[in-house]
C-alpha cells in the first residue's frame, strides 16, 4: 500500500506546509489543511488534548502557542501508505521549542490521515506522541 510517488510528494507538501504554518503561529494556514469536518479528531500530548472538530482544533493551537515560543517540527524518518482518496503517514520528529525561556527538544512520533477532496490533501485525523522515555536505558 505504499503510496504512489505523486500521492507521497503531495502528502510531504501538506506535512511541510504544516510545520511551517505552525512555527509562524499562522492558525488560517494551520487549519486550511485540515478537513472542516466535526468528526476529525486530532490528538495532542497532553490527557486533555482530544480536540474534534475545527474549533476545539483551533484552540488547542491557540492553547499551545499561548504556552511555548519558538515551535518547530522536525521530521527524521517519514512513512507515506494510500489507497484510492485516503492516505496515512507515519513520522519520527523532533519538536522544539522555547519553553520559560529555555530552549529545548523532544523526540516525537506522529500519524496522520489523509482525504482526497477536490484534487487537495486534506488532514482527517492526527495524533502526536512522545515516546516513553522510561523504555530507554543509559
Amino acid at each position: 500500500m505504499k503510496a504512489d510517488s505523486e500521492t507521497e510528494k503531495a502528502v510531504m507538501d501538506v506535512l511541510k506546509k504544516f510545520a511551517e504554518s505552525y512555527a509562524k503561529h499562522d492558525l488560517e494556514s494551520a487549519m486550511s489543511l485540515i478537513a472542516p469536518d466535526d468528526d476529525v479528531v486530532i490528538y495532542g500530548t497532553g490527557a486533555d488534548e482530544k480536540c474534534m472538530g475545527s474549533e476545539a482544533i483551533k484552540s488547542q493551537f491557540e492553547r499551545d502557542w499561548s504556552q511555548i515560543e519558538e515551535p518547530g517540527l522536525e521530521y527524521k524518518w517519514i512513512s507515506v501508505s494510500a489507497v484510492g482518496n485516503v492516505a496515512w503517514a507515519s513520522m519520527d520528529a523532533v519538536f522544539k521549542a522555547k519553553i520559560d525561556g529555555r530552549k529545548t527538544k523532544f523526540s516525537s512520533r506522529i500519524t496522520e490521515v489523509f482525504e482526497k477532496r477536490e484534487n487537495r490533501w486534506l488532514i482527517v485525523q492526527g495524533h502526536f506522541s512522545f515516546p516513553d522515555q522510561s523504555q530507554f536505558f543509559d
